[in-house]
């Protein structure tokens, strides 16, 4: 174990490098067009593209009569394309949706490249060894000659996307405002087009038609939900396709029973899974902990709330308030209101003896603060959006909780700080 350790990281193996740079390099540059893949909502249609090589590669190989890559890139290329025009044509001139044209064109593209790689396996053309490595890939078959084109590639999509940066970013996020402003959306829809079918046509080699849409789309999934920023989206995708990359040649070189390209894609697949689980503010876990801070503090703001309203009906806001007495005013579970209580009184907003509660002056000032919010909302939807009186306070409970101090001087300002919210009871201030 430890040997094949070093025999990989030292990369003295050609082989290895060819492999490792191979994969880093496709895996990159196709999470890099596949961003704005996945921003157009277009997902599906790298899955068409990577299908819809197959029968290109096969002609070609009928054609030439052996496996040339040149040949058989082009002929992939050329393939590639013609589904994209077909799905294009189908959606505008037919009353088929989008994702029904992706699927008619990918369903009949592929089965014409099985029927066609079935008839060459069965020709007794003893070049057509390896041409099915195409469905499932074959990255650690790479070679020099290999690794250039990619290099070449990878160059060229790179390059193609730093000059046209702005504009892919204008037409994935507002294709309507790019054709406002001028821009050529045909063009530049067509060299998008062009660099995809150019990412799937080198991806293949590495893990097939099969598996190629997920080297293109789930880098940038997973990447968005770390960032919501398009560069940073564009880098950490590549980082994360460059990662993949480098995992699946690393794992395939210490058990070589195991394929490079699956391998690659189930890494992606994994940092996908980690980042929808633990993206901060946006991975379901982050957003479920969210959740509970946020109903933790409506909580505590609704009782430190209840406790100012008690102090303004007797006139005494420092006064002891028992448990049940805050439970008889306001529906709590009783759970909740106990841990809700002692958080309260950790963050020095309460003070107990027993089972009653006092306010302490950060807690006063606190509630205070939150009655103001609510009332002062209450007044602005009364008067500048004309709504009844009786109708304003369960929106109030609401926004009384996220009104940032900011929000608060305006509203205070817009009301010129006023005295009596609509029910005339009184607006404090500190």
């Amino acid at each position: 174990m430890l040997e094949n350790l070093l025999s990989f990281f030292s990369f003295s193996e050609v082989n290895v490098r060819y492999v490792v740079l191979g994969s880093v390099l496709l895996s990159a540059s196709s999470a890099i067009v596949g961003t704005f893949t996945f921003l157009k909502k277009k997902s599906l249609v790298g899955d068409a593209v990577a299908h819809s090589v197959l029968p290109g590669v096969c002609i070609a190989f009928l054609i030439m009569g052996d496996k040339h890559p040149i040949a058989l890139i082009i002929g992939a290329f050329i393939s590639g394309w013609l589904s994209m025009i077909c799905i294009d044509y189908i959606t505008k001139n037919s009353k088929l949706k989008e994702d029904t044209s992706v699927g008619l064109v990918l369903s009949v593209f592929f089965g014409v490249g099985i029927l066609l790689l079935t008839s060459i396996q069965h020709s007794g053309n003893e070049e057509q060894a390896g041409l099915d490595s195409f469905l499932f890939g074959k990255a650690a078959a790479l070679v020099g000659n290999d690794l250039m084109v990619f290099a070449i590639v990878a160059v060229v999509l790179i390059a193609a996307v730093f000059l046209f940066f702005k504009e892919f970013a204008l037409i994935s996020f507002d294709e309507s405002f790019a054709t406002v402003v001028g821009l050529p959306i045909k063009r530049l829809e067509f060299i998008l087009t062009t660099l995809t079918v150019l990412a799937v046509v080198i991806g293949i080699q590495a893990v097939g038609v099969v598996l190629m849409s997920a080297m293109l789309i789930t880098p940038p999934a997973a990447a968005r939900y770390w960032t919501d920023k398009l560069s940073t989206m564009i880098v950490l995708g590549a980082l994360m396709g460059a990662f993949a990359g480098f995992a699946g040649a690393f794992i395939s070189y210490m058990a070589p029973a195991m394929p490079t390209g699956p391998w690659i894609v189930l890494v992606t697949s994994l940092i996908a899974l980690f980042s929808f689980l633990f993206a901060p503010h946006k991975g379901l876990i982050s957003k479920q902990l969210q959740q509970i801070n946020y109903r933790r503090k409506f909580t505590d703001e609704n009782i430190l709330k209840l406790i100012y309203q008690l102090g303004e009906k007797d006139k005494a806001f420092f006064s002891f308030r028992t448990t049940a007495l805050i439970s008889n005013h306001r529906l709590f579970a009783q759970k909740e209101l106990k841990k809700s209580l002692k958080r309260l009184k950790n963050d020095g907003y309460l003070k107990n003896e027993k089972s009653a509660w006092q306010f302490t002056t950060e807690g006063y000032e606190r509630g205070q603060r939150i009655v103001r919010l609510h009332r002062l909302w209450e007044l602005y939807l009364t008067e500048s959006l004309h709504i009844a009186p009786d109708h304003v306070h369960d929106d109030a409970e609401t926004m009384e909780h996220i009104i940032t101090p900011e929000i608060e001087k305006a509203l205070e300002s817009r009301l010129q700080k006023p005295k009596y919210d609509p029910h005339n009871a009184e607006i404090p201030y500190q």
